[in-house]
Parts: C-alpha cells; structure tokens; sequence
C-alpha cells in the first residue's frame, strides 16, 4: 500500500514514470530495501523529491534549511553524537521553535529514544536532508561549552599520566569522549585551531612556562598558556597520534596525522625541534576539503592574470614563482595546473610534501629517508614523457640544471625559488652556477608574490588617511575615491584584528629579447628591475598591493608590513 501510495506521490511531484517506479519495485524484491534510497539510486529521484513525497505521506513539515543560530546546546553532553549521526536526527531548539529534524520517518524507535532523552514526549518531528542534519549536528556539537583554556584551569599535577591504550584516535574529534585532560587539550586545541581558520599551531616551552600560539592570516597570536608540568605528556600525546618515537627526544623528528573535524578533513603535519627547554613542535593544519581555487581567485590584476593564463599555456621553457615561506607560491602553481590540466597533456610533479591532490595528475613525494630528493626524482620524471613538470623547488645547482635541461628539451617546468622579487630569481640562478646565457634561453617568465590580508566585510570602515602613510606605499591623496580609504574595526568574526582571509599580490616580469639582452651583460637585480619597470611597465609588489588599498581590499598598514624591504 505504502509502495503504491510514495509512487503516485512522486509520479505527481517529479514526474515519476510507471516503468522507472517498476523498475525500482523490481530491485526491492531482489535486493530488499527502501523503495526511495533505490530510486536515489538509480537517479530517476533526487533525495529532495523523496523528502518532500515523503512530508506528504506522512504529514510532516519538510525543511530544505535547518536555523544555524540562536540555537540551544543545552543537550549536548547528554545524548552522544554518534548516535544523532548513526540515525541521522537532531535536535533544533531556538527562542521562539523546537522539533526534531529526521532523515527517516520511519525510524520510529531512534526517534522514541531521542523524546525520552530530551523529556519531550509532544516535540515536533520535522524531515530534513541528511547532508543539513549533519551540518547542524556539526555545528551544534562544534559549539561544545568545554574550551580548551576551561580545559587548562581545571588540570592539576595528576593529570599529567597517561595511558598508551587511551590514545587510539576516533574518526572524528568531534566525537571523542575521552575524559583523559590531555587528551581532552589536544583535541581542544585541534578543532578551535581549524575553527578559527589557523594554518599552524605553535608549541613553544621556555624556563617556567608553556605557550601555544596559533597562526592566522600569516600572523601569530597568542592563544593558550598550559601549565609547565604538562608539557612533556602533551607533546607525547601528539607524538602518538603523529606515529613518532615518543623516546627520542634529542633529535629533530617530522609525523603526520589524519583526522576528521565535523565535515572536514583535516592533514596534521607535525614537526618538533629540541630545545634548551624540552622540545618545540609546530602543526601545520592542511584542510584536504578545501577546494582547489582558480587562477581568477587569486587576486591578479586582468592585465597581469591574461598574460599569465598565455604563460602556462605555453609549449615549453620555464615559470618561476619568487617570494618568502608562506606566501602562497604552492597556491598558485596549484591553480596554474588544474587550469590547463587536460586528458591529451601528461603533467608530473615532485613535491614536499604533496599539499593538494589533483585528479589525472601524477604525484611525487620527496622522501629524503631513501636519498629520494628533488633532482634524482626530477630525472626519473623527464624519462615518463611528461608535457608539464612541476618542480615544489628549486634548491640546488643539479635541480635548476635538470630544469633548465628539461625546459631545452620541449618541456614546461613550473617551480618556485626563495627571492625578494622577480629580478633577484634570475640573480640567484646565476649564483648557483647557471650560465647567463642558460637562463636566457629557458626562463620565460618570473612571477613574484606576497600574501595580504583581506580587510574584514562585517566591521570595514572608511577613514582619512594621513599624507605620511600614503606616500609609504606610493600613493597621494589625489589617487584616493573620495579622499578616504578603508580599514576593520574588529569584531567576533575576525577575532577582533579586522582582517578576514586573504589574497595575492604580484609582480610578473617577463623574459623578452630586451631583458635577455640585459641579462647576458649583467646579473644585477637593480638593473634588470628598473629595466623591466621601464620596457614591459612591470608594476611592483607594492605598486600591485596600493592598487588593492585604492579598491578597497586591504590596508595601507598591511601593504606596508608585506612589502617592506
């Protein structure tokens, strides 16, 4: 009866077919199961279509968007989170609403069970996909009352022992329930570190105390002060977790570890360095969810991004993107692959490490534990018959000469190097030992690039800049829309530092017949700079960064920080 009626329901609603509900009834008597998650299956329905036949069958509201605030956590340390995800069902209490929020009516007992928990026997029971029930799940258990500085206060000396068979990892942060302290911090710490968008947690003993300081938006901040007696059990729990020797404590070690926080999936590298005081670690947080960004996301002028786009199109020769650790070199080479990677060109990299996975591109890990390094690994890919070469860095004379080689050879090889600006990469390549006329014949182009913060949307402001300031970054009042510029007044979504996010900028100088001309009577960065400021109108770093003060993206203070020599 139920099957016939969800049929007719659906036929009404999507325009189900008699021979497509027949089919799916067919495959019930088969393979058992539920006629709806069948006909997901097969995509003749969309879950949406199944829910809202399903709110008319049943009588049930059906909600396409849970409430993301004002929402009560009242209940969450007393109904476990895998329970709610196992069964797919939440709780949503607001000031004003309340009900349950189900995947599955029919899941009768769960929902029984969850009444009882919550003592409300007559609470709404709603429908809602499964993908807005864990997000709210998520949100609801992300927002716990335990903070990991509540966590600290309430540690004393005892709680400094712990047990190996407590640290075995659960899939989730989220949902571990250990009552361990230790145990407790680490997680803490983990989840309001990626909370908070931070890209590294720093763990830094002195004489008498502990600090933990998380890095935001390329900038540190101190966040925790555990106390001293924990330090050598709170590195020890990370060892574990990160699958290194927790007895060696004299020597510099790298580990890594796999963890899931809420819908994210989280890639911990950890690296610890002896010190006069015990051992400094630092967690750089890789967040695998994020989504690859696009050569138009970031940040490049029109101009500059038009000519880039020809750049990495081009048949052979070498791209070399300059700037300090951390400032987005990886990011960029990143987009550049995903824009022109297509099945008709072969593209192998080698990297340390391998921060992004990209389909139908073959990856590299440099493994200095068995001398793998960037030039043996470099020479194995040039005999894979690549058409792109991706190249993490250039560090060394044998791997800028197998670049350039390769680059002679038909290639394009796309790397990085540790230079100020684009003038200085060609200076450095000659230093190593490249001849001039080698460079000339291989480099096409020289991308330079810093990371600025984005001034923040909810407490953006407009002021009056003094004279002073403007002329720091090159720019005159005359320059100014109206005579004002913009800057953040701080608030809780960028924790009070009025920047959220960030972006790019760039100088891109390209490699003509005039530069090469330059470049074979000379290796000085000064000259080849102005040549190109002069011949190909190259803007700068800080002339591209006082563009994005004048559009109103960041600050003169920040343009000023990032571009300083």
């Amino acid at each position: 009866m139920i099957k016939e009626l969800i049929g007719k329901i659906l036929s009404g609603i999507c325009g189900l077919s008699e021979e497509a509900l027949q089919d799916g009834l067919n495959t019930q008597e088969e393979k058992n199961g539920r006629l709806g998650a069948i006909l997901i299956n097969q995509k003749t329905i969309t879950e949406a279509n199944l829910l809202e036949a399903l709110s008319i069958q049943f009588g049930l509201n059906y909600k396409t968007h849970l409430p993301s605030e004002d929402l009560n956590i009242g209940f969450v340390n007393e109904i476990p989170v895998q329970f709610l995800k196992q069964y797919k069902l939440v709780p949503v209490i607001t000031s004003d609403k309340a009900f349950i929020a189900t995947n599955d009516p029919l899941s009768f007992q769960p929902l029984d069970d969850l009444k009882s928990l919550l003592d409300a026997d007559d609470i709404e029971t709603i429908l809602a996909s499964s993908a807005e029930i864990l997000k709210c799940i998520n949100l609801v258990y992300g927002m716990k009352s335990d903070s990991a500085e509540q966590v600290i206060q309430n540690m004393n000396e005892d709680d400094t022992d712990l047990i190996i068979s407590e640290i075995e990892m659960t899939g989730d942060l989220l949902e571990d329930t250990s009552d361990a302290p230790v145990i407790k911090l680490v997680n803490l710490m983990v989840s309001q570190a990626v909370k908070e968008r931070a890209s590294d947690i720093h763990i830094e003993p002195s004489q008498n105390r502990l600090k933990i300081r998380y890095r935001v938006d390329g900038i540190l901040y101190d966040k925790l002060t555990p106390p001293k007696h924990i330090q050598s059990t709170l590195i020890s729990r990370i060892k574990i977790m990160a699958k290194m020797d927790i007895a060696e404590k004299r020597l510099p070690q790298d580990g890594r570890i796999e963890t899931r926080i809420a819908d994210k999936n989280i890639d911990i590298r950890v690296s610890t360095l002896p010190t006069a005081f015990g051992e400094r670690m630092v967690l750089r947080l890789l967040d695998k969810t994020n989504v690859l960004l696009e050569v138009s996301d970031l940040g490049m002028p029109q101009g500059l991004q038009a000519q880039f786009d020809q750049i990495i199109n081009s048949a052979y020769g070498i791209l070399l993107v300059t700037g300090p650790t951390g400032s987005g070199k990886t990011t960029t080479l990143y987009s550049a692959l995903s824009t022109i990677n297509k099945p008709d060109i072969n593209i192998i990299t080698i990297e340390d490490p391998i921060e992004y996975q990209i389909d139908g591109i073959s990856q590299m890990q440099v493994n200095n534990k068995i001398d793998l390094n960037f030039s043996k690994g470099l020479r194995t890919i040039v005999r894979q018959d690549p058409d792109v070469i991706l190249v993490g860095e250039i560090r060394d004379l044998e791997t800028a000469e197998i670049s350039i080689q390769s680059a002679l050879t038909g290639h394009m090889v796309f790397s990085t190097l540790h230079t100020n600006d684009a003038a200085s990469a060609v200076t450095r390549l000659i230093d190593m030992g490249i001849e001039p006329f080698l460079v000339t014949s291989s480099v096409i182009a020289i991308l330079a690039q810093r990371l600025v913060r984005i001034i923040c949307p909810d407490c953006r402001e407009s002021y009056i800049p003094d004279e002073q300031s403007l002329r720091n970054i090159g720019l005159t009042k005359k320059m100014l829309n109206d005579g004002l510029v913009h800057r953040g007044k701080g608030c809780p979504l960028c924790m009070n530092t009025g920047y959220h996010g960030r972006c790019g900028i760039f100088e891109l100088m390209l490699l003509d017949d005039t530069m090469k001309s330059l470049i074979l009577q000379t290796s000085d960065a000064n000259a080849i700079k102005n040549k190109s400021i002069e011949h190909n109108s190259m803007a700068t770093l800080r002339q591209d960064g006082a563009q994005k003060v004048l559009d109103g993206i960041t600050t003169i203070e920040e343009i000023f920080r990032v571009t300083q020599q």
